[in-house]
């Protein structure tokens, strides 16, 4: 199946962030762009079989939400690496174990095992 549509997340430190986002979460790179400085511009990181873009530019945003398997190993790697607990794990009445979290700029971030 061919994407059409990719979360994407904004900001002013792409190195430092894919660094995070590898650390907290096991994300994996999967392409990194740099300009002729040598800084991060573009970046496409993995999540299993899904792709989240990032490029520089201010942060926040609507957030992203991210299928995994444990939560609660999630939640404990995402703190460990300085993720700020913003909802603590909770069980849903949908039936999703789920927590959500700020990156170091300030991005949201839902994690839970619900899949639509």
């Amino acid at each position: 199946m061919t994407r059409t549509v990719y979360a994407l997340a904004r900001y002013q430190d792409c190195a430092a962030a894919i660094e995070f986002l590898t650390a907290a979460f096991g994300f994996e790179p999967h392409e990194v762009s740099k300009n002729d400085e040598g800084v991060v511009i573009h970046a496409e990181i993995l999540v299993g079989d899904d792709m989240i873009m990032i490029g520089q530019g201010k942060q926040g945003g609507p957030g992203v939400y991210v299928a995994v398997q444990d939560p609660d190993a999630h939640h404990d790697r995402a703190k460990a690496a300085g993720a700020e607990i913003t909802m603590a794990l909770t069980d849903q009445p949908y039936g999703s174990r789920e927590y959500a979290c700020t990156d170091p700029e300030g991005n949201p971030w839902f994690f839970g095992t619900y899949r639509p």
